[in-house]
């Protein structure tokens, strides 16, 4: 279980992973050696399963995000979840996420333009085994996105 101080430690690092321990430790008013024994911890437990860059995706050349519901066919021998595990290859795609409702799964997908991610669906997710159909949404604009 995580207490308070875990959880605004963590809070910090989620605002900013590049945040120095030294200033979360000042923000916090705690020993610099505790806020790192604590993130040691809270990786050595799980809690923090990485600390990554985030890039400005419009300045790197994906600077369009969509997502994409997808059917499974239901085949024998080969189930939901292979097939997630299988698309969660391809590089366009940032996150895959089996659901409940009409739909099976949902994808994030990142590409330059709207024509890449129509090849990414026509070309690629619709040549693979078990998808039966699926839909499009293309995001105009990203409100918030956590990471």
């Amino acid at each position: 279980m995580l207490d308070n101080k875990d959880r605004q430690i963590l809070q910090q690092l989620i605002e900013d992973g590049r945040k120095p321990v030294v200033e979360i430790a000042d923000e916090l008013n705690m020993p610099r050696a505790t806020v790192q024994e604590r993130i040691k911890k809270m990786i050595k437990d799980g809690v923090i399963k990485k600390i990554s860059a985030v890039p400005d995706y419009s300045k790197i050349g994906k600077q369009v995000t969509a997502f994409i519901l997808v059917s499974f066919s239901g085949e024998s021998n080969y189930s939901q979840r292979s097939l997630a595990e299988e698309i969660s290859k391809i590089p366009e795609v940032y996150e895959v996420s089996l659901i409940s409702g009409e739909w099976d799964i949902i994808l994030k997908v990142r590409a330059a333009s709207v024509e890449d991610i129509g090849r990414l669906v026509i070309d690629k997710l619709r040549m693979m085994r078990g998808i039966q159909k699926t839909q499009t949404c293309v995001s105009f604009q990203t409100i918030k996105e956590s990471h």
